[in-house]
């Protein structure tokens, strides 16, 4: 990240898959900085698209990318969290190389996502079937393979508790933030 980067400054979260190939692009606005890493926001009507989809949001949303101090490999998740009335309320990518790349961040998304939902599926790690697939076809390191698998059992158990920063204490102010900007 640039040191410039000011609350307010629009900028894309750009996702990848392991091999390099394009994934989604999220328009987001940056909302500052906490304990917990980056906040960044996105409004309703804003775009998220990648090959073969393109959709506009229906809520607002606000997104972490958690620090990641003396990781080579960059933070490990990036946290979706989705106003109501949207019954998918926490949505995290498990991520390889999530991290700044110049003025944007980027990530590798890894297939495991964890996701709480208001409805009767509540709380479960989504997408196993494909990531299953894609250990295979993109040739995943057994040692992320390993590393992965725990994150994501680990976040289930997280989210579970309402774990800041997986509760709305720590996101409810970043909503704020988002809704008084002068966009």
């Amino acid at each position: 990240m640039t040191t410039s980067t000011r609350p307010g400054t629009k900028m894309h979260v750009n996702w990848r898959k392991w091999d390099g190939g394009p994934h989604w692009v999220h328009e987001v606005v940056y909302l500052g900085r906490d304990e917990w890493g980056h906040w960044f926001g996105q409004l309703t009507g804003w775009r998220s698209h990648r090959p073969g989809r393109d959709t506009l949001l229906k809520t607002n949303c606000v997104m972490l990318l958690p620090d990641a101090p003396g990781s080579d490999h960059g933070a490990e998740w990036v946290l979706t969290v989705n106003a109501p009335p949207q019954r998918t309320r926490i949505y995290i990518d498990v991520a390889w190389d999530a991290r700044w790349d110049g003025d944007e961040p980027t990530a590798i998304d890894m297939d495991l996502d964890v996701v709480r939902r208001t409805d009767q599926r509540g709380i479960y790690i989504d997408d196993e079937d494909e990531w299953e697939e894609h250990r295979v076809e993109y040739g995943y390191p057994l040692h992320v393979v390993n590393r992965l698998e725990g994150v994501a059992k680990d976040l289930f158990d997280r989210v579970t508790a309402r774990e800041a920063p997986f509760n709305e204490e720590t996101t409810r102010p970043w909503f704020d933030v988002l809704e008084q900007l002068d966009l």
